[in-house]
């Protein structure tokens, strides 16, 4: 497929810009296939026929069906002998040939506002599934036809002006809703619009040329000016600067960038210069990969959405049918005459249009995939997401999910008064800032700064040495204490060595001095996270082939309620199975690499911290930060969402069921009746309710 020329726009209620008046079934899903990549962003940016332009055009379509309906109203409605009467003129505007142009004006306003919802009905018709247009075209044909029978010479009333204002708002409804739909998608919109037009290019000559991205290719040197925004994937080669990546991964501080860092196309640069080279473009860069996760998952079928359609189709028949009875009842039974009973019917079949419920599911699910994208929450599976409320157990990985997969100090203990832990730490630091051991980069980096070390050398399996201000100071093993016969009894260190952690003894002119604990540091959002999941009632647990003393020290650090330990990559899915067994809706957090299986195996996988590289296959939600919070985060909006969804579904129907009878006349004895247009404002008044209550829905961060 021709990624730069095509860009198909999939949407439920049309199939392309010819048809975009037809707008059946109205479910505004939001669905659509999204630019892959930066040349398809450039077709659509200009000149492209993009998902925004698309529903721009409807918004355009439906308004000014609206004022021109509107427009041709007003002498409907003065040329009504009903208005006439009930404004008090009597019979002051009344002329030879006024119904004839009533008629002449209410057949455009019939034909021409009426239009969408009469090809939305045929459309409907076609697919066998009748719905919301094809109760308000049924409901406009009735009262047109009727009405303009009235006016060849059937005895009745002619309720034209009903007719029109039925319309009227039937299409500003329309209108409004489509304005609502537009600010939903417009938030995943945005994400093709992040890409720069254009990028500098380095040549080998050392000059800068400005070429579009679609020339860019891998191994390309490109110049990121302060304030441009990064125009491809790749690596910083010179310069220091910070960047904004906040639309792309949810993280509102600056991140600092560097010779050696990865940086992301669409981000923004920040007050320095930077030379990057190209890594991926195209529908390979992270952007491209976010833009179609988030179309896979509107394009996933929501079981919620199964449940409205299958509500929305009995709904339809329901009104049909009540539409039916209404007529033969009143006709039949209490022996109106046909323009009453008819009114009835017309109300009846337009009050209970399942215009909200057809609402009511894709709309949330439009504004909940716009918001987790922003937020770094890319969902590919739809119906795991939705599975996600349901969670009992939350397993996860330990290494790189619930710690930073690096050493870090968590204890120093000082045997020489004379000292302080800092200044152990320092000393420590100073000898080891020669040494590349992931030990030694742990105490290096827990201090700002450090004194010099002089005459520096390994011992090679035990630790280093060196002068430091004038002392000879050791960092070493506690082998290197056997072997050398130097009692160490003290309690601490056999109670840190019970918790799995590493200990280094720091010697100074032979004498010990102090000791340094490490272990792979908890990251400092992990704690948070399980307190949120027990907030929730979901059972916190987590899987790692480290040994027990070390699992069990997380496991108590972070108040986890199960952990299993000494389990190796591939045993991890078994495990996942072994907890499913016990009843439980699991979902597994790893790194989506070894961890795919397992990620498979759960109700629910997610993958943290897959960075830039998002085509994870096996997760069904990923996230772009090592964030264990977002876990909970992920959890918490399947919650809110599937409430919204219950909320608009239960207004929607709850709605209908109300209004129906009322509509079909049952207080006409205690003279309460709806006219059509009174049925329309209620279930207009249902539709924005529906729309405005999805826009409610947030992310808990």
């Amino acid at each position: 497929m021709d990624k730069t020329h095509e860009h198909n726009i999939k949407t439920e209620h049309t199939h392309d810009h010819a048809q975009h008046e037809q707008h059946p079934n109205h479910e505004h899903s939001a669905n659509h296939q999204g630019p892959a990549g930066h040349e398809q962003h450039e077709h659509g940016k200009h000149g492209g026929h993009s998902h925004h332009d698309h529903h721009a055009m409807m918004v355009k379509d439906f308004r000014k069906r609206f004022w021109i309906s509107l427009f041709l109203t007003i002498p409907i409605l003065l040329l009504s002998p009903m208005i006439q009467q009930l404004i008090g003129l009597g019979n002051a505007l009344r002329f030879n040939g006024d119904l004839f142009i009533s008629f002449v004006l209410s057949s455009v306003v019939f034909f021409y506002g009426g239009w969408p919802f009469l090809k939305g009905m045929v459309a409907e018709l076609k697919k066998k599934m009748p719905g919301m247009m094809t109760l308000i075209a049924l409901a406009i044909t009735v009262a047109y036809i009727y009405s303009s029978a009235v006016v060849l010479g059937l005895g009745g009333k002619i309720f034209f002006w009903e007719l029109a204002t039925l319309i009227d708002i039937m299409l500003v409804g329309h209108w409004i809703e489509m304005k609502s739909v537009m600010g939903a998608s417009r938030a995943l919109e945005a994400l093709a619009e992040l890409m720069p037009s254009d990028a500098h290019i380095i040549l080998d000559d050392g000059t800068v040329h400005n070429v579009p991205l679609s020339a860019l290719k891998s191994g390309d040197r490109i110049l990121v000016k302060p304030g441009e925004k990064i125009p491809a994937d790749g690596i910083v080669a010179e310069g220091q600067s910070s960047v904004n990546e906040a639309m792309l991964t949810g993280e509102s501080k600056p991140v600092s960038k560097e010779a050696g860092n990865k940086v992301i196309g669409g981000a923004i640069n920040g007050e320095g210069s930077l030379t990057i080279v190209v890594e991926k473009t195209g529908k390979d860069s992270f952007l491209s990969q976010v833009i179609e996760l988030v179309r896979q998952a509107q394009e996933s079928k929501s079981k919620t959405q199964d449940l409205a359609n299958r509500a929305a189709f009995w709904l339809t028949i329901i009104a049909i049918g009540a539409g039916a009875i209404t007529l033969f009842v009143w006709l039949a039974i209490m022996h109106q005459d046909l323009s009453f009973a008819l009114e009835r019917t017309v109300t009846v079949m337009v009050i209970t249009c399942p215009h909200a419920l057809g609402l009511a599911v894709p709309l949330v699910v439009a504004v909940s995939t716009a918001i987790s994208a922003k937020n770094g929450l890319l969902i590919r599976n739809r119906g795991a997401f939705e599975q996600a409320r349901k969670l009992q157990a939350v397993i996860f990985d330990k290494t790189g999910t619930l710690t930073l997969g690096s050493f870090g100090v968590t204890d120093t203990i000082v045997f020489d008064k004379k000292l302080t832990r800092d200044e152990i730490l320092r000393t420590a630091a100073a000898v080891e800032a020669h040494s590349e051991h992931p030990i030694a980069r742990g105490i290096v980096g827990s201090v700002p700064e450090y004194p010099q070390v002089k005459d520096f050398s390994a011992l090679p399996g035990k630790g280093a040495k060196g002068l430091v201000n004038r002392q000879q100071v050791l960092t070493v093993s506690p082998g290197y204490l056997r072997e050398n016969n130097i009692a160490m009894n003290d309690e601490r260190i056999a109670q840190l060595s019970a918790q799995g952690k590493t200990v280094i003894f720091v010697l100074i002119d032979g004498f010990v001095s102090g000791a340094i604990a490490l272990a792979d540091i908890i990251r400092p959002e992990s704690r948070d996270a399980i307190r949120r999941f027990k907030e929730m009632g979901i059972r916190t647990m987590m899987l790692t082939g480290d040994n027990k003393q070390v699992a069990q020290w997380v496991a108590d650090e972070l108040g986890l309620d199960e952990f299993f330990a000494e389990v190796l990559p591939q045993e991890k899915a078994a495990k996942v199975k072994e907890i499913q067994s016990r009843g439980l809706t699991v979902a597994m957090t790893g790194d989506g690499v070894n961890d795919a299986p397992a990620l498979a195996q759960a109700d629910v996988g997610i993958a943290i911290g897959a960075g830039t590289d998002v085509a994870v296959e096996t997760a069904d939600i990923i996230l772009v930060r090592s964030n264990p919070l977002d876990v909970a985060a992920v959890v918490g909006l399947a919650k809110a969402t599937y409430r919204k969804m219950v909320q608009n579904l239960a207004w929607a129907t709850g709605y209908n069921a109300f209004a129906i009878p009322l509509a079909a006349g049952v207080l006409y004895s205690y003279g309460i009746i709806l006219s059509p247009a009174m049925g329309a404002v209620l279930m207009s008044l249902s539709t924005v309710i529906v729309a405005i209550n999805a826009k409610f829905l947030r992310v808990e961060k």
